[in-house]
């Protein structure tokens, strides 16, 4: 499989993806977002975003069946897990403006717990490694997208991350946080100012070893710039 290719880089493997029909690529590509090698999975992730985005241009209403497919699968009632489905939701966003304001509202959602009221669409992801995928998700669109998210509201619902178990989601929300410039993430940003964990993030076809400190440090650090708050 082409995404297996180490030798290629993402921009690489894009031209060469480019060259496939966008539908094929996607339904090739879904496989991979389940296996276990990281190199595999997370580029599979990139280039499905890229792809449906691609999709999206050619045919809107065929990319929102992807987009919804990716939702079917994190259904209870689907029988999957859903494994990659908000890390692709997220970067198909990323790369389209138009699935970014029709989806937007799903992947925050996945951060919210069921309300009483009918109108509260909390489908909180409780899988560990799915909150992982959620949280990179959140932080991904963040850094390309971050007005989308606050006018969505979605800041208050990233602050319970900052104080979560897994060193990997504690660091995306601090990421996610400092994205959106959450002012009232900052006392739980200085909490962690000492937090030494180290976690492996990936980002556009390449990966960092970074401590939650220094995520920590440069989400207060973008909190206190000059400038309007989104």
């Amino acid at each position: 499989a082409l995404i297996a290719r180490e030798d290629l880089s993402l921009a690489e493997l894009y031209a060469q993806l480019a060259t496939y029909p966008a539908q094929d690529v996607i339904n090739a590509l879904f496989p991979a977002l389940c296996r276990t090698e990281p190199h595999l999975r997370w580029r599979a992730v990139s280039c499905m975003g890229k792809s449906v985005a691609r999709l999206a241009d050619e045919n809107l209403e065929a990319a929102r069946v992807v987009m919804r497919r990716f939702l079917w699968s994190l259904n209870d009632e689907s029988g999957g897990i859903g494994w990659g489905a908000p890390e692709s939701m997220a970067e198909a966003m990323s790369q389209h403006e138009v699935l970014a304001q029709e989806y937007v509202h799903m992947l925050i959602s996945y951060m919210r717990e069921d309300g009483e009221e009918l109108c509260q669409d909390g489908n909180y992801l409780e899988h560990p490694l799915l909150q992982r995928g959620l949280l990179w998700g959140v932080a991904r669109l963040s850094a390309i997208r971050p007005q989308i998210l606050v006018e969505r509201g979605a800041g208050p619902d990233i602050l319970p991350y900052l104080q979560f178990e897994d060193a990997e989601i504690r660091a995306l929300a601090c990421v996610a946080a400092g994205h959106l410039r959450l002012e009232k993430a900052e006392k739980s940003l200085s909490l962690l100012r000492t937090d030494n964990s180290l976690v492996r993030l990936y980002g556009e076809g390449e990966y960092v070893t970074v401590s939650v400190a220094e995520l920590a440090n440069n989400a207060l650090t973008q909190l206190s710039a000059p400038g309007d708050a989104l």
